[in-house]
């Protein structure tokens, strides 16, 4: 018995002296996730990969805005969100003290304006989202001039994309008749 006393008290302390220490943690913790709405493009990856639904976005046509909100309080903590965004405004702390006194606390939340479409003139994407994808083709060795005639199409819903290479204006589609002559000439 007196050996057993002798050994524990050799080991020292077994627990950590916490809520009057900090607690140290391992390096790769995954805490409480940082958001940083300056850099965040509003594109809702982070939102589809969320598998506890803490993430969710909102866009408000009518008033033209898009509505990012993180719930800590349904957070697991994945990095799920972390993995996905392309502009890294999303990272795992290190901290993991969450105790508030009022639930609206736990919310994290970042409004941007949308982007009307030049044609239509109806609100599509953030504008923050259509300078990303430019400074993007800009990084990889494009031409910063050739870059900024691309922008109308950028600034171009979807849906009216789809309206424009639908209708040719009165032209005709060379790949067809080039695809058409080959066909001939190979009977």
């Amino acid at each position: 018995m007196l050996k057993l006393f002798k050994t524990i008290q050799r080991a020292g302390d077994v627990t950590v002296k916490y809520p009057f220490k900090p607690m140290e943690v391992s390096p790769g913790f995954r805490g409480r996730p940082e958001y940083h709405a300056q850099q965040c493009i509003a594109c809702g990856a982070c939102t589809v990969a969320c598998p506890a639904n803490a993430l969710t976005m909102e866009t408000d046509v009518a008033a033209g805005s898009r509505s990012w909100q993180l719930f800590l309080g349904r957070c697991i903590f994945c990095g799920r969100c972390e993995e996905v965004c392309p502009t890294r405004a999303i990272h795992l702390s290190e901290d993991f003290e969450m105790a508030v006194t009022q639930k609206a606390d736990l919310f994290n939340r970042a409004t941007f304006t949308l982007l009307s479409c030049r044609l239509c003139h109806q609100p599509f994407t953030t504008d923050k989202s259509v300078e990303y994808a430019m400074a993007l083709l800009t990084q990889s060795g494009m031409d910063p001039a050739s870059v900024e005639e691309m922008r109308p199409q950028f600034e171009t819903c979807p849906a009216c994309k789809r309206r424009q290479s639908l209708d040719n204006h009165g032209s005709t589609n060379l790949n067809y008749h080039v695809g058409e002559k080959n066909a001939l000439a190979g009977n």
